[in-house]
């Protein structure tokens, strides 16, 4: 009994590492609404259902910062989240030697409408948006500086 929970406990370990801080393609989500306010009247929704063909996109007011011309880096951290401070230098250090890509850090703890609305589980939490504020793609850890770029390249293609 024993040597099976050591089995299990080895092969649970090893597909976490594989998969920790990899970026792959968003799965469909519910769109956030408004950040705060209302809108002609009308009460504030954190966030609304989308229909299948939508792509989920974001909007600078939403998330606290304005959107990058090219591309965006939307970091969600907490604030005890050591690999939270490695990704800031990652994601800071990428932005600021790509032209047009903006880099906005989102306190999770503050913002829970966006961390319900897009699913986000842990702490850090990147997202890479194209200029329209579309999601490309996400990562749950503390990606890679190559990953990142990579990512970029994806979101500036599309």
């Amino acid at each position: 009994m024993l040597l099976v929970a050591i089995v299990v406990a080895l092969l649970g370990g090893a597909a976490w590492r594989q998969t920790n801080g990899r970026m792959r393609a968003p799965r469909a989500v519910a769109v956030p609404g408004p950040a705060r306010g209302t809108t002609a009247g009308t009460p504030a929704s954190p966030m609304s259902a989308a229909p299948a063909d939508q792509k989920l996109r974001l909007t600078g007011g939403q998330l606290g910062g304005a959107l990058g011309e090219r591309a965006t880096l939307v970091q969600f951290s907490s604030a005890f989240c050591a690999p939270c401070r490695a990704t800031r230098r990652i994601l800071a250090d990428v932005a600021g030697m790509t032209s047009g890509v903006e880099y906005v850090e989102i306190d999770a703890e503050s913002r829970l409408d966006l961390v319900r609305g897009l699913n986000v589980l842990r702490t850090p939490t990147v997202l890479v948006l194209d200029a329209d504020g579309s999601i490309v793609r996400r990562a749950s850890g503390q990606p890679r500086k190559a990953d990142v770029i990579a990512a970029i390249g994806d979101a500036v293609r599309l």
